[in-house]
Formats: structure tokens, sequence, C-alpha cells
């Protein structure tokens, strides 16, 4: 990492952590850091449920944000380069770098950890779930990991609040646990522009398959939540009868077709070109020490 990307860090976490400069310097200008802890990466052990399982499995993801009261990974800087486009077999070996590296994450990141920590469980259907909500002129994406189990949906994933990760696999539909994610965000006055589905991940650590990750798009501030219900139940019956099929041959050296929008006033429109946002990855580190203070800091700066 290069000085002044080094330096954007420090003053990125001076300005949105709680405890502002204050932490920044004591990190800084200590002698000697202690060594973090590694948590132990969570095993399947068959008397457990899955619910259980699932449970044990977002509790190690926020562990990696350590033990004290700040949970998320506050410097403004993602550790791990997740490039969507990647085959999963590609970002199944960086879920495992993060086992082995511990650093706090982020919702992306959480997203490929959690398909990681569940693969070989069959029952157990994975596929992503990513919002686009508004606020104060501003526009956010976020992503999680939905679950769907024994006739019941959930999700694993990272955030900075506790109401916008992970949810208990009890809610009866698609939409059911879409509407609570929406109600989640009102109470930080984020309206929801847009919701998108991917398809069901396969189980296969190797494959060269990438993940889907908008096979449906919802422009949800321009519908009724009845059309919305309609559209998402729809969408998670082709799904479970596995009749949807990817939007373009999987080809991580393709660039993919956007999924299919599904807003009153884009029903039948052309395949559009895919919007890719730029992955915002740290460069990598030349130095030991560099990796070493990082990593304290991951573990002492978030919230």
């Amino acid at each position: 990492m290069d000085g002044q990307t080094w330096e954007r860090m420090w003053g990125h976490v001076q300005r949105v952590h709680p405890d502002g400069g204050a932490v920044a310097a004591a990190i800084r200008s200590a002698a000697r850091l202690a060594r973090p802890s590694v948590p132990p990466v969570p095993n399947y052990k068959l008397s457990m449920s899955i619910p259980e399982w699932l449970q044990a499995i977002q509790t190690y993801m926020k562990m990696l944000q350590s033990q004290t009261k700040y949970r998320y990974n506050h410097t403004g800087t993602q550790f791990f380069e997740i490039r969507k486009t990647r085959p999963l077999s590609g970002l199944m070996e960086t879920a495992k770098e993060m086992t082995r590296e511990s650093l706090p994450i982020k919702c992306l990141e959480a997203v490929i950890l959690g398909i990681y920590l569940t693969n070989g469980q069959p029952s157990v259907e994975r596929f992503p779930i990513s919002f686009k909500t508004h606020f104060s002129g501003n526009y956010f994406h976020h992503v999680v990991l939905g679950i769907y189990c024994n006739g019941r949906y959930g999700s694993l994933g990272m955030s900075r609040r506790s109401d916008l990760m992970d949810k208990p696999l009890t809610y009866r539909t698609l939409s059911d646990l879409i509407f609570e994610f929406e109600d989640s965000y009102k109470k930080y006055l984020h309206s929801v522009k847009k919701v998108k589905i991917g398809l069901y991940v396969p189980h296969e650590p190797h494959s060269f398959q990438p993940i889907e990750w908008k096979q449906l798009v919802l422009n949800v501030s321009k519908m009724m939540r009845t059309e919305v219900r309609k559209e998402l139940e729809k969408f998670a019956r082709d799904m479970r009868m596995k009749i949807l099929k990817p939007s373009s041959a999987h080809s991580p050296m393709k660039e993919r077709a956007r999924g299919k929008s599904l807003s009153p006033r884009r029903r039948q429109g052309s395949p559009q070109r895919r919007a890719c946002r730029r992955d915002k990855s740290p460069a990598v580190l030349d130095k030991k020490g560099d990796l070493a203070t990082l990593n304290e800091v991951g573990y002492q700066l978030r919230i």
C-alpha cells in the first residue's frame, strides 16, 4: 500500500470512527501491537440442526470483527478482492484466505464466506440478494446471502446495522423476507429503490460457473407491494422448480447480460448492458509490517 493510500485510510478512520483520532493515534503510536486472536472456523456436527449451523456461521463472521463493541470493518478498505465475474472456484479460494487471515469483512465478502461455509449442505439453497437504497441525496448498495431450506427463508451477512444482515430461517415466503429488509431500512430513513435476486449457487466448490447475481431486478420504488409480492413469489417458485437458467453462457471471460427487469415501465425491454461497479479493493501490501498493522486496524476500528 503506497503512502498516500495509507494516510487516506487513516483520515477516513478519524472522520467516521466513534472515537475519532484517539483510537488512530493509540494504534499508530504503539511500540508493539498485540497479536489479535483468530476465531476457529465452525465445523458442522450431525447433532446440529440447520438453523443451529447457520447461527454458528453467522457467529463466526461476527467474531471476525473482534469481540469489542465495534463489529464492522471501519477502515474504508476492503481487505479481500471480490470480482463478481470470477468463477465460483476462484471465489472459494478467496474465502479460504478469509479464514486464514481472519481480517474484518464487509457485506460482499460475507456473502462469499457464507457460500463457502455452507457448501456440502444440499438441503440449504443459497442465493444473493442485493439492495439499492436512497438516503439524504445519496445511493447505497448492500448485499446479503439469501437462504432457503425446508420451506423457509432466511439470510446470512454482515452490516453496520444488526437488522440488515442475518435473518432467522423463519420466513414462509421470499417476499416476506424482502419486506422485512425493507421495513428495517425504513428505521434508518432509507428508501429501497431496487432489489436484485440471483440464482441458487451450486454446491460444487470447484465449479467454473460464476455466481448469477441478478437474475431478477425489481424497481420496487415504482411498484405496489402486491405486485412486488406477485413477482417475487413467481420467481421463487421457478427457482424451487429449477426452471430458471442463467441469463447467458457462464464464462468468466465474457460479460453477462443484465438480469430481467420487471419494473412496470420496462417489462419487455431489450437486454441492457451489465452495469458493473468498481471493486474497491486494497492494493497489494508490500511489507509484512504493514499487514500486521492493518490486521490490528481491522480489529480495532469498526462500528
